[in-house]
């Protein structure tokens, strides 16, 4: 690294620009959104001398400042960047800049706390996305023998907002429902969502979103963050009338710690998770297109085609039987299946949900022959073999819990209420680390399991370690960090394993977790109707590869609605594809329609997984328009949806989103999923014509005046792709 020698750092990356004044005695973001160009001395400086604002009557008598670790010193009313004591002392922290250094895309700033004697280090760093990473550390260089360690209450990254951004969306939800959006006015006040779940839960925020007044898709500013970490966290977004400095707002997050959780001794160290920040001038999908470029750049992202997979769950429940699961092994190859994953019900005593959970071992009365039979039988159709595994919680009905009681993570007086007949492990207690990685390393060994699905099926609540003579320290942080260090420790033994994040469904959606697993179960809802608000949120931070979307039987088994074939099939193409459906039940004719949707699948899955995630603002909510783009708007799969009835007889013209206006292109309708059910006599003549093959259509038509959609039914979807013309076509 080299040391930085001039006043102002300027960070610049796709589009973004994040400026930073190193002066004495803190630092202050200059700016942090639209790219500003390669700024001159004179540009910098005039950057410098516009930051600050007006001394305000009955206010402080200099104008006040937003530095990069606001607090009360800076007279900084709303939310600090850190906050803490020692022994009730050290609560007003003075900070004051003893170093920065900068690297390519990274600025790291060394600050010191004197009243507290704590060192911090502040890290910047500017993605080739344009995606701002910000992390901070905090430790205890040294103390006094004997004195009170430092009780860390929060730390908090925070960057500024503008004035003209007040609106807000973020997410909120339940089982069965993840990612229901909830938007408004962002007022004179804090917006703060604290987690307090042990993981970021079925009504995690998500994706926290400002920007200005009636923001899309499509169009519009916005400033966004996501705190990447699995367990408490904290996200605000917060006006105050003085403003922050020059600007309107901030956005922050971070962990959200309990009380007596962190406490530095001398030589101690608190790291915090990563908090992304995203601008972006193009609305939300310009937002999702930062994330996704991201994501798609690290060195674990899936390389290789997501394998069209198919879950037992909803094929077999609890209901193992050997031979009705080699045929369904069968009945999955035949229609194309790449994947197959053996769900609940392989281990011991495990015949319904309230036994089992901790005694990782085949059930020897359900599998006499262990599951290498079925594993066997899956390998040998070229199938990878996947199971279902749950390793934090625990049955008290287990030998686990009668032999080891003290390995679940809860008070010393008594465990509390089960929640779905079962408690969580301490994860952080070396022995049951032992014991986990142990059985999970045997098992991946024993039947060569390429995939597992990780499952998590409650909330942390009274999630305390229990330490001698019934002293109990808070346990939530230690409990995420040896998640972490489980994960990391069976991926190292088995670098090709692959895993996904489950959590009562999608409860554990977050960018901390995903440095550790390579798909994410979105909901354990396969209704489609619900699918397609869960899909689109969720792609709102994931791509559709690390999204795991299956079609299920007629009948959802969560919601109990009835939908056709073709919508549910539809639906489940646009993310990491599967089946969760006992296909030995269905009809030859079911079959061959599943097989024709499952080479579809493989014929569009390498767009699908590449592409720009795109989605139309329309003014009817009960439609939708989605779909993906290739990097060069040479090709495009759409997903054109109707969800419920709507006062609207027809959509008009709709624009598609993402193609080049110049460009020449052809369009046609795919069918190998069946087709709509209408709600009209005859539809748009385009329609008809692209049923039988390829129509031209220049792309100013396409994305300037937009093509009228048929009307549909509700609960039913159309699959239009797109393609440049060329010489050869």
């Amino acid at each position: 690294m080299t040391r930085i020698t001039t006043r102002i750092a300027h960070l610049r990356a796709a589009g973004v620009s994040f400026v930073v004044e190193l002066r004495a005695p803190l630092p202050r973001v200059l700016h942090w959104g639209e790219d500003l160009g390669e700024l001159t001395g004179d540009g910098l400086a005039a950057l410098g001398l516009t930051a600050d604002a007006a001394a305000l009557n009955n206010s402080l008598d200099e104008p006040r400042q937003f530095t990069v670790w606001p607090t009360e010193a800076d007279g900084w009313s709303g939310t600090p960047a850190h906050q803490g004591h020692r022994g009730g002392t050290a609560t007003t922290p003075r900070i004051t800049m003893t170093g920065a250094e900068e690297r390519p895309g990274e600025l790291v700033i060394d600050l010191h706390d004197a009243d507290a004697g704590l060192d911090i280090v502040l890290t910047y760093r500017l993605d080739p996305s344009g995606v701002l990473g910000v992390r901070t550390g905090l430790s205890c260089p040294y103390g006094a023998p004997g004195a009170a360690p430092y009780d860390l209450a929060a730390t908090t990254a925070l960057l500024p907002l503008p004035g003209r951004a007040q609106e807000i969306l973020d997410f909120t939800g339940k089982w069965c429902r993840e990612r229901s959006p909830q938007r408004g006015r962002l007022a004179f006040a804090g917006h703060v969502r604290e987690v307090r779940r042990g993981k970021p839960g079925l009504d995690a925020p998500h994706l926290l979103t400002v920007g200005v007044p009636g923001f899309g898709f499509r169009t519009g500013e916005v400033w966004a963050l996501h705190v990447g970490w699995s367990g408490n966290q904290r996200w605000l977004a917060e006006r105050l009338p003085e403003g922050a400095g020059v600007h309107g707002g901030v956005l922050g997050g971070g962990e959200l710690l309990a009380p007596g959780e962190i406490r530095l001794a001398p030589g101690d160290r608190y790291t915090s998770p990563e908090c992304f920040f995203a601008w972006s001038g193009e609305g939300l999908d310009g937002l999702a297109a930062r994330f996704h470029t991201m994501l798609r750049a690290r060195p674990r992202h899936p390389s290789t085609p997501r394998p069209l997979t198919l879950n037992t769950w909803e094929a077999v429940y609890f209901d193992h039987r050997p031979e009705q699961l080699l045929a369904l092994a069968d009945a999955a190859a035949e229609v194309g299946v790449e994947r197959l994953v053996l769900d609940d019900g392989w281990f011991l005593g495990r015949r319904d949900d309230t036994a089992g959970l901790g005694d990782w071992t085949v059930d020897p009365q359900v599998w006499p022959d262990g599951l290498g039979p079925l594993a066997d039988r899956v390998h040998a159709h070229g199938m990878q073999f996947g199971l279902w595994v749950e390793p934090e919680m625990v049955n008290l009905d287990s030998r686990m819990a009668r032999e080891h009681p003290e390995w679940i993570l809860g008070p010393s007086a008594g465990v509390g209420p089960s929640s779905r007949h079962q408690y969580v492990v301490n994860v952080a207690r070396e022995d049951v680390f032992g014991y986990l990685l142990e059985r999970l390393d045997a098992l991946v060994t024993e039947y060569g399991i390429d995939y597992l699905k990780w499952d998590h099926n409650r909330e942390l609540h009274e999630a305390v370690r229990r330490g001698a003579r019934g002293t109990d320290r808070p346990g939530v942080h230690a409990q995420t960090e040896g998640l972490y260090r489980l994960m990391d420790s069976l991926r190292s033994r088995h670098p090709a394993l692959e895993i996904e994040s489950c959590s009562s469904g999608g409860g554990r959606v977050d960018l901390g977790v995903l440095d550790r697993t390579d798909r994410v179960w979105a909901s354990d809802c396969n209704d489609p109707v619900e699918r397609q608000s869960i899909q689109r949120w969720t792609g709102q931070l994931l791509p559709p590869e690390l999204v795991g979307a299956h079609v299920g039987g007629p009948r959802s088994h969560t919601t109990g609605r009835i939908t056709d074939d073709s919508f549910r099939l539809i639906t489940a193409l646009f993310g990491h594809a599967g089946i969760e459906d006992d296909v030995t039940a269905r009809t030859p004719a079911q079959r061959a329609v599943l097989t024709r949707w499952a080479a579809l699948y493989k014929e569009v899955r390498g767009l699908l997984h590449s592409g720009r995630v795109v989605r139309a603002d329309l003014d009817d909510e009960a439609t939708q328009l989605h779909g993906v783009v290739a990097p060069d708007a040479g090709a495009a799969l759409y997903c054109w949806v109707r969800t419920e009835t709507s006062v609207p007889g027809q959509s008009g013209r709709v624009r598609l989103p993402g193609l080049a206006p110049g460009r020449p292109y052809r369009v046609r309708i795919r069918t190998e999923a069946g087709l709509p059910d209408l709600h009209q006599v005859t539809g748009p003549l385009w329609c008809t014509a692209a049923l039988d093959g390829w129509v031209p259509m220049p792309g100013a038509v396409l994305t300037g005046a937009g093509l009228p959609m048929p009307t549909l039914n509700p609960g039913q979807a159309l699959l239009i792709e797109v393609a440049a013309q060329t010489s050869a076509n």
